[in-house]
């Protein structure tokens, strides 16, 4: 058993939590992020299959804000991103009917972007990925997150940036501490499901220009061409999203009983003369933040040092994820100093 010791200990290695970890190194603190995933990024996830390759969480971002465009303009001119369209079809809209914003994508997947936030931290940042917190506790003042493995991360300051529910519960009893206005907040945050397929296909998958079709009422919301929109130049890997709403009812079923569900919708958009060679379910229990938190984050009263941020949080979606973990990591570094 080891243990680490930092300023700020951030739970979840997403966009938000490589942000605000970004902003934390900024004001000379020392911070860890731990993550359960293999890799950095959540989300923000890219797989390969064969010799292609399909982001399976987040598609695409979209810019709003001052603040983020300024990030992704620095993303373009370092040739990590590029614009995949203006919009997408909803298999009756013209090119024409696009709104306009573009729609950026990275270049080798999605989750080239959260690697390229982790390597800019570099030694700024300890990141521990393939660990599950068990527990969370404070003790004197300081924060506790105890790993599965038996490794104990300790900090003065705790960011919780995983989905909130998931949040909720590995704070354990300390949830019971939150002011009820807190909790209240908090518990109110939803999410939508998403059961997602990757069928590797040879032949020619009908979908309009640029390779997508977004249909947020339908059984399958969003069907793209990887190799299309330019990650997966070596094979045609499609990602098929259901519906929220079919998603939850495909959620508890067998792997094999979703998948078979989604191919059987997917397979009428494919050519006469192309087949599946491949096919993967992918699972999101959290996907998309149907009721968000007003603010940016949510700093608790009546417990020191207590932070959430995430995608759940201000605005939805990645330039979301993105804006909570600033304004996170400013705030939680902005309180740390204050202390010290």
């Amino acid at each position: 058993m080891t243990e680490q010791i930092s300023d700020v200990l951030i739970v979840g290695a997403g966009l938000s939590g490589l942000v605000a970890a970004g902003k934390v190194a900024e004001r000379g603190l020392s911070v860890t992020l731990v993550d359960k995933g293999r890799s950095v990024g959540g989300r923000l996830a890219t797989r390969r299959i064969g010799e292609g390759l399909a982001d399976h969480g987040a598609q695409f971002f979209t810019v709003r804000s001052s603040e983020f465009q300024q990030c992704v303009d620095e993303w373009l001119a370092e040739d990590l991103v590029y614009v995949w369209s203006h919009g997408f079809s909803d298999g009756e809209r013209t090119q024409e009917q696009f709104d306009g914003y573009p729609r950026y994508a990275t270049k080798g997947g999605m989750n080239a972007l959260a690697k390229h936030l982790a390597q800019q931290l570099g030694k700024k940042a300890d990141i521990h990925v393939n660990v599950k917190i068990t527990s969370i506790s404070q003790m004197g003042g300081d924060w506790q997150a105890q790993g599965e493995n038996g490794d104990v991360y300790s900090a003065k300051a705790l960011l919780m940036t995983s989905p909130v529910p998931q949040s909720l519960t590995l704070l354990g009893s300390i949830r019971d501490k939150l002011k009820p206005h807190d909790r209240k907040a908090l518990e109110r945050i939803t999410y939508l499901p998403c059961v997602a397929g990757l069928f590797r296909v040879e032949g020619e998958v009908n979908i309009p220009e640029p390779g997508a079709l977004q249909r947020p009422d339908a059984v399958l919301s969003w069907i793209a061409d990887n190799q299309r929109k330019g990650i997966s130049p070596q094979a045609r890997v499609i990602t098929v999203h259901a519906a929220g709403s079919i998603s939850q009812n495909l959620w508890d079923l067998p792997e094999a009983d979703a998948l078979s569900f989604i191919q059987q919708e997917f397979e009428r958009y494919l050519d006469i003369n192309a087949h599946i060679v491949e096919a993967q379910l992918k699972r999101w229990r959290y996907s998309l933040p149907t009721v968000l938190h007003s603010e940016r984050y949510l700093m608790a009263q009546g417990l020191s040092g207590l932070t959430f941020a995430g995608d759940g949080f201000g605005e939805a979606r990645v330039e979301g994820a993105f804006l909570s973990g600033l304004a996170a990591g400013e705030a939680v570094a902005a309180q740390v100093v204050s202390v010290v």
